[in-house]
């Protein structure tokens, strides 16, 4: 574990795979543990916006019949958006997809040689009929899946799409309050 007590605490939510929250929206799921450094993005942004949410690790090579009862129960338990994280073949994303109507965003994890070609193009290649919005390779795409996460969610819940807005204008305004003249000493 790291010394850092938020990363210990993200660590320990992965670690805790029984944990049954109530009003979970959003499931975030990966392929192995070491998937987490990547994932952890997600965590983090769906945790800085209160949105509730859970952790597991659900492979879908070593695990099957859990992917299964997953995709099947998320519905049902009042998911309504998951997140999976998936390097090399990457299965998982387009598995939880068959599995569930309840959208999955996929997150290509570099994990092999081809760091993350080979899942970026797992996830984006969906058969008709089996959708998975795809994001970018890495902690970029783990945050922005959870950004269209939220704003998915936000276009039911108010004091949520406000967050929203209020996070991207300070996205802006950081742009905005540094130019490349002020980082010169021009």
């Amino acid at each position: 574990m790291s010394a850092d007590p938020k990363s210990e605490l993200l660590e320990s939510e992965l670690l805790d795979t029984k944990k049954q929250a109530t009003n979970v929206l959003v499931g975030v799921v990966m392929g192995s543990r070491s998937d987490y450094a990547v994932m952890k993005a997600a965590v983090e942004l769906l945790r800085e916006f209160g949105v509730t949410h859970e952790v597991r690790v659900v492979s879908a090579h070593r695990t099957p019949d859990l992917l299964f009862s997953y995709g099947e129960a998320a519905a049902g338990r009042g998911l309504r958006v998951i997140l999976a994280g998936a390097g090399g073949a990457a299965h998982l994303p387009g598995m939880m997809a068959a599995k569930t109507v309840v959208p999955v965003i996929g997150v290509p994890i570099a994990a092999t040689a081809l760091q993350g070609m080979d899942a970026l193009l797992s996830i984006a290649q969906m058969p008709k009929g089996v959708p998975v919005a795809t994001m970018a390779i890495g902690a970029a795409g783990a945050a922005n899946a959870a950004l269209l996460a939220i704003a998915m969610l936000a276009t039911t819940d108010a004091a949520l799409r406000e967050k929203l807005v209020a996070w991207r204008a300070a996205r802006r305004d950081e742009v905005l309050g540094t130019t490349v003249q002020d980082e010169v000493g021009a």
